[in-house]
């Protein structure tokens, strides 16, 4: 990854609070929480878990992917790989 130290920091500082997130909900789930606070905190989870997502597929597509594509349709091919493979 070829991120600047300032953009790796964030990408740190995200995932931690995705584990916090889902740390509450463990917590929730011990503590007989109810069901629509459970679901609340995972959906606040899995928001934070897409945005990272998407923020390092930006990234990957933007400096990783080869840049010598023969055309739009390959290079179409390419991003829509990355996406079947990262979103399954």
């Amino acid at each position: 990854m070829s991120h600047l130290s300032r953009e790796k920091l964030d990408l740190i500082n995200r995932t931690k609070k995705v584990i916090g997130q889902l740390e509450a909900v463990q917590r929730a789930l011990e503590e007989d929480a109810h069901c629509s606070d459970i679901l609340q905190r995972l959906a606040a989870a899995r928001g934070a878990i897409n945005s990272l997502m998407g923020e390092l597929m930006e990234d990957h597509i933007r400096h990783h992917m080869p840049r010598n594509s023969k055309s739009s349709e390959e290079a179409a091919d390419d991003v829509i790989d990355i996406i079947r493979t990262y979103l399954k």
